[in-house]
């Protein structure tokens, strides 16, 4: 078999991050009539380059197959709606965007974001891959091209006269097969006077919390804060600031500019520098310690299942998000454990979970069933589901949470 080499610096990869077995691509979803037909399974194991530090997985297919059918809609979580109209407004003020101005966001999904911009009077494009997603964000008035951006993108924008004040790129860095590509078309579509921001989960945050199932086939790359510097540093860009954000289990928001750009270092980048430091990040000793906490983790949630079911306690699961089918996958859970999961989104609906094969069905068939446990796949997300569900209460029910800890929620 043919070494794997690190999609930024080239280097062999050896060290392994973690192995969570064979597991189907986790956006995968199956439709029902499909159900007998043999389903393509991937190793899911991440390695860390000890050459720059980046944790990856090896890219088994490519980008078409994962988005060009993708059904993840931005939209349907409320509370990362607040999340993104909160960013608006922010950068609306801290980079004074007015009606001369310009945003272009990467992988703007279905307009969630750039909408807030638009109702500011300010000019917006995205750049989408996945049709469906790109068409409901036209639908909202948000113009969105529907191709992959990298270098041949960004120059064909900046051909065309587009330059932007302000470029963002919200959770999307993760899922790029070039790294190298996609950054370089940053720098190239971006003007001496403009900003980009993204925001990327950390990696600090996944090894304390042992949040293993954020990693899956899609989601190629797991930065810390050194190995995206570096990244940013070899394609001319700087991270002049930083925040750390409680989404998505614990992400950063890095500004960047291009180099020669006058903005001054954020104190905030050297304390972030200094918890890696300490976090030892990049130590064979931390990965292994990582190892055991996941095994543990997995053990301990099919320990709670299992005693369910001894006790005759139902459990069905909330969401459909691809962080819960790698938990599912990896954990070994059945449809004896758990019948089924319901999602908002009707896009999944009807259709089957990768692998684990329960069924996907409207949240209504929960309250309906009266679970004793509902178990809650988007964990990110809890305070937001807990609130959409009071029933679940009313009938003596509890809520299951698996990150950081395993916990039941009265």
């Amino acid at each position: 078999m043919a070494r794997h080499r690190c999609r930024f610096c080239a280097e062999g990869l050896d060290e392994i991050f973690v192995d969570l077995g064979q597991s189907p691509l986790a956006n995968s979803f199956v439709p029902p009539a499909q159900v007998d037909a043999l389903e393509p399974v991937y190793p899911l194991q991440a390695y860390a380059c000890h050459g720059c530090g980046l944790v990856q997985l090896p890219q088994f297919e490519p980008a078409a197959s994962i988005f060009d059918q993708y059904l993840y809609y931005s939209s349907f979580s409320e509370s990362w709606l607040r999340h993104a109209e909160a960013y608006a407004t922010e950068m609306i003020a801290r980079a004074k965007l007015g009606a001369m101005s310009e945003v272009i966001e990467i992988a703007s999904n279905d307009g969630y974001l750039l909408q807030y911009f638009r109702r500011a009077g300010i000019r917006v494009l995205g750049v989408e891959p996945a049709g469906g997603p790109a068409a409901a964000a036209r639908t909202r008035g948000v113009p969105t091209r529907t191709c992959y951006f990298g270098r041949d993108t960004a120059a064909a924008l900046r051909a065309e006269g587009h330059s932007p004040d302000l470029i963002v790129a919200n959770n999307v860095l993760p899922h790029v097969p070039d790294i190298n590509d996609f950054v370089a078309g940053l720098g190239i579509l971006l003007p001496d006077t403009g900003s980009i921001t993204l925001e990327l989960p950390h990696l600090l945050r996944l090894i304390a919390q042992v949040q293993f199932d954020t990693i899956y086939h899609e989601h190629l790359s797991y930065f810390s804060f050194a190995t995206i510097e570096r990244v940013f540093h070899t394609h001319g860009l700087r991270v002049f600031d930083v925040e750390e954000l409680p989404t998505h289990g614990g992400s950063l928001r890095l500004h960047v500019c291009a180099d020669a750009a006058p903005h001054g270092p954020s104190p905030r980048l050297e304390r972030l520098r200094q918890s890696e430091a300490v976090a030892r990040l990049d130590q064979p000793e931390t990965y292994r310690e990582f190892r055991a906490k996941v095994a543990a983790k997995r053990t301990m949630i099919r320990d709670f299942l299992l005693a369910a079911q001894r006790a005759g306690k139902s459990v069905l699961a909330y969401g459909a998000p691809a962080k819960g089918n790698t938990l599912l996958n990896y954990c070994g859970i059945t449809r004896e454990m758990i019948p089924f999961t319901v999602d908002r989104n009707p896009h999944k609906q009807g259709l089957l979970l990768p692998g684990t094969h329960l069924p996907v069905r409207d949240p209504a068939a929960l309250i309906t069933a009266r679970p004793d446990y509902v178990f809650i796949l988007p964990w990110n997300l809890r305070d937001e589901i807990i609130a959409q569900l009071p029933e679940v209460r009313a009938w003596g029910g509890q809520f299951v949470v698996p990150a950081p800890d395993l916990s039941i929620i009265p």
